[in-house]
């Protein structure tokens, strides 16, 4: 079912002001800077939020109009914190059956399905504080699952992490987008948005200034320029999905993205698999003729397709190779020395481990 909001807060120096549908399936994510209004637009839609003006709906059932408000608990909404919030006077076990004791009789994940796949059968005797911050995050990712949800809700469940211990979660989050319903998933961490989302919605002081596929929208260079040269030019680069074809003995992997060949650090998943890359605009260099000895280990034919500037001068330019769409980050002087035009063919390069995986 989809979610349709149209919400209106205002407090001392900060308004909300989000009129948006978002995807019925999948997992969205919300991104933006902090301070951008991410939490409260997620804690709004959970109810949480008193919001003096607006309207909620989730398919056919209106949470929040005029004279109209459902509470939190009736929504049927599970909900991740940053904090994992764990019950700490009730085990793992405990945690998850309180869950399933509530949720009982609603169609969704089983108790046995939640620890399986979330891989909980050694923990479940323990308590939460002798858990590690990624452990926490998993039982709190299976305790809002089991609670069967028609919408699941993420603020941020990685940012109290340290690198390990993202790395260690991320692959379970990687896969909520099968899980049949919609995810929300707010982040500042444009990593996060490239490995898990399918939607994107981008938000600035209180408004979304951009939403559609994640692939299509950071490599669209219209959306740098929009943006600028904060937010922008750290988030502009292609998300792309390429099959392995094969480990090599030097320690990379080959990957094939159309016709084309890419090679990165050795991965861990096995040839025929399907991932997801991004190359950050800023990490594309271009030449006009085919270049020669270089170290760069990835050079693709491709054909610019638009020019937009920047507001510090320099120019964001898209780029097309085959189906897949590229951006890299210019100065307006490299652009005028390349005489660059769309539909002009050139080089792009890349270095393999500018190949964030």
């Amino acid at each position: 079912m989809s979610l349709a909001v149209d919400l209106r807060l205002t407090r001392p120096g900060f308004s909300l002001c989000v009129t948006h549908d978002f995807a019925a399936s999948g997992v969205t994510a919300v991104f933006g800077p902090s301070g951008a209004g991410k939490s409260t637009l997620l804690r709004a839609i959970a109810g949480l939020e008193p919001v003096a003006e607006g309207r909620v709906s989730f398919g056919d059932t209106l949470w929040q109009a005029a004279g109209n408000f459902v509470p939190p608990e009736k929504r049927g909404v599970g909900y991740v914190f940053q904090e994992a919030r764990l019950f700490p006077h009730l085990r793992v076990r405990g945690n998850l059956a309180y869950a399933d004791r509530r949720a009982r009789g609603l169609p969704g994940m089983s108790l046995e399905q939640a620890v399986s796949r979330f891989d909980l059968g050694d923990l479940l005797h323990r308590w939460p504080l002798s858990l590690s911050g990624g452990e926490r995050q998993r039982v709190a990712l299976a305790r809002a699952l089991l609670s069967r949800p028609g919408l699941l809700l993420l603020d941020e469940p990685l940012a109290a992490l340290d690198l390990a211990r993202k790395a260690e979660i991320l692959p379970y989050l990687a896969q909520l987008s099968d899980l049949g319903l919609p995810v929300i998933y707010v982040t500042h961490a444009v990593e996060e948005v490239a490995q898990l989302a399918d939607h994107l919605v981008l938000m600035q002081a209180g408004r979304v200034v951009a939403s559609g596929p994640v692939a299509g929208l950071l490599a669209d260079p219209a959306l740098t320029a929009h943006l600028g040269t904060g937010l922008g030019s750290r988030i502009a680069g292609a998300v792309l999905t390429a099959r392995i074809l094969a480990h090599h003995d030097d320690g990379l992997s080959e990957l094939a993205l159309g016709a084309a060949r890419l090679w990165v650090p050795r991965l861990a998943q096995a040839p025929g698999s399907t991932v997801r890359l991004r190359i950050p605009a800023e990490d594309v260099i271009l030449a006009k003729t085919p270049p020669g000895d270089v170290s760069a280990l990835n050079v693709l034919p491709v054909v610019v397709r638009a020019l937009h500037p920047l507001p510090d001068g320099g120019v964001a330019v898209g780029l097309q190779v085959g189906e897949a769409a590229l951006v890299a980050r210019l100065t307006a002087r490299s652009v005028a020395a390349l005489a660059l035009r769309p539909g002009m063919q050139v080089w792009a390069m890349m270095k393999a481990v500018a190949l964030g995986v």
